[in-house]
């Protein structure tokens, strides 16, 4: 059976933390393989990160799935950092090498110790073994070769790009990139946003071609308004999608538009699990009834089961990532 899971980001006011906290229940219920909480270049959501985190993590469960970057830390801090995390029963993180900060460009020294997202993985691995070294034994029959017998493994996932990074010179540069990551102890990839499943099963095909063997998930997001779009391409460095621009910029309502934004992803989501994508990972916005649409859609989710009160949440801008 195909998983699915979801990427929150931390809120930036009282309002928004209810709406995020009433969302959060939704989406808990509908039973994700886990949830992702982005976390702000040089650390500026650090604390509302940690505070979503603990939340999931005390009061269900699901997984949580810390995002980490190297934006400005030196190997202490990140050190310090990712002890915190595994300290608090938090095993699963995505390595970002992280945007530059505000202020800062492209070929600035922003990024601290850490130059990559291969080497914070590197780190985790690092840190999770000094806080419990790992123990290992023979396996009979093939010299050699040995098997994990105690130690937590951590899940580490990776960003991975369908349609090639926005500052890479080539695809097959992401694609080195991204085996990189694997050899470095990535053990998960999840995709940035993309709007045709064959940018997705290309890539995957190139990928496994290339060496990767780790599980990939297509990352997708309702696009429930022009503006987002718009924002969406300005980050990525996608493509225009002609069809769903035409849609949304035809549709008469903020609720017209939603409903094309979801059947775009639907339909995405349908093609994507045809052509044999392990799982879906939803961007989510902070609003639980997009997605969960879509799951129930692309046959991933039964109906809906009463939690609380609807609330309506306000529209904000997600800090979508783009870097590997």
């Amino acid at each position: 059976m195909p998983t699915f899971s979801f990427e929150l980001y931390p809120p930036r006011t009282e309002a928004a933390e209810g709406a995020l906290y009433l969302s959060l229940a939704h989406l808990v219920a509908a039973g994700p393989e886990f949830i992702s909480v982005t976390y702000g270049a040089d650390g500026s959501s650090r604390e509302p990160s940690l505070a979503v985190l603990a939340k999931i993590l005390d009061g269900t469960d699901v997984r949580p799935m810390a995002h980490l970057t190297c934006v400005g830390s030196s190997y202490a801090q990140a050190s310090q950092l990712i002890r915190e995390f595994l300290d608090a029963g938090i095993t699963s993180f995505l390595a970002l090498r992280g945007d530059p900060p505000a202020g800062a460009a492209e070929g600035d020294d922003f990024l601290g110790d850490l130059g990559s997202a291969g080497e914070l993985v590197q780190l985790i691995h690092r840190v999770q073994s000094e806080r419990a070294p790992f123990a290992f034994e023979d396996v009979p029959g093939f010299p050699g070769a040995k098997r994990l017998t105690s130690g937590e493994k951590v899940t580490i996932a990776v960003a991975a790009f369908p349609n090639g990074h926005p500052r890479s010179r080539s695809v097959d540069q992401d694609l080195d990139t991204l085996l990189a990551k694997e050899a470095a102890g990535a053990n998960l990839a999840i995709t940035q946003l993309f709007f045709q499943a064959d940018d997705y099963l290309g890539f995957v095909d190139r990928a496994r071609s290339a060496g990767v063997t780790m599980r990939i998930l297509p990352g997708i997001m309702p696009v429930l308004s022009p503006n987002r779009l718009r924002r969406i391409l300005e980050l990525s460095g996608e493509n225009i999608p002609v069809e769903l621009e035409r849609d949304l910029a035809d549709a008469g309502s903020s609720a017209e538009q939603a409903a094309v934004g979801v059947r775009h992803a639907t339909a995405l989501g349908h093609d994507l699990l045809a052509g044999g994508a392990p799982g879906i990972h939803l961007y989510t916005f902070n609003k639980h009834e997009p997605v969960l649409a879509v799951l129930r859609g692309i046959g991933l989710l039964g109906e809906p089961q009463p939690i609380s009160p609807e609330e309506t949440s306000p529209e904000e801008t997600s800090p979508e990532r783009v870097s590997a």
